[in-house]
């Protein structure tokens, strides 16, 4: 079975890769997490969710693909030019509010509240701030990363950090989760 070939991407994933390519960003989000996370966004009905790391916007895409019309999407980028082309094509969907700052500021601000899915996509509640994350998370909320498999671009002293998050999220005393060595590599943890 090929994964790839069941994959329909959002119809405006197209437009936002051709500027990703214009602006040279090399970090968005591959189509298998992609579908993932449209796939996880759909389990959540009338869910807030959280993005830390919008880029430019391929991630987004997937997930306000998979979201109803009752769900809502809070998602953050350091970065006002990536987030710019996010914005241009998705910010007509009242469904999301885009924030730029840093991803750490913004979960600060957001104390209090709770999501239902949250995508750390970005250093801040991922490789640290992590607690910050989960402390946002609801009973039953997911946590999903990826960017966790060896690649060549990893300096020296990142494959340590790599395993250092690895071993906190499965040592965590508030989650299930589970690692996937598909697509990029990713976790997927549950609040419980």
């Amino acid at each position: 079975m090929d994964d790839n070939n069941y994959i329909e991407p959002p119809a405006v994933l197209p437009e936002i890769e051709e500027d990703t390519r214009r602006l040279e960003f090399s970090m968005g989000s591959e189509y298998q997490t992609g579908v993932l996370l449209r796939t996880l966004a759909a389990s959540k009905p009338g869910g807030r969710l959280l993005e830390l790391g919008t880029g430019t916007g391929l991630a987004t895409a997937w997930i306000l693909d998979g979201m109803d019309r009752g769900s809502r999407l809070i998602t953050v980028d350091l970065d006002p030019a990536c987030l710019e082309v996010a914005k241009r094509h998705l910010g007509t969907d009242a469904r999301v509010v885009f924030r730029q700052g840093d991803s750490a500021d913004v979960m600060d601000s957001l104390r209090g509240s709770r999501f239902d899915l949250i995508f750390a996509d970005a250093w801040a509640g991922k490789f640290w701030d992590f607690q910050k994350a989960v402390d946002l998370l609801n009973n039953g909320g997911i946590y999903v990363i990826d960017d966790l498999l060896p690649a060549p671009a990893w300096p020296s002293d990142h494959p340590p950090k790599v395993d250092a998050l690895l071993d906190r999220i499965q040592n965590h005393p508030d989650l299930t989760s589970f690692r996937m060595s598909w697509s990029t590599g990713l976790v997927i943890a549950v609040k419980g």
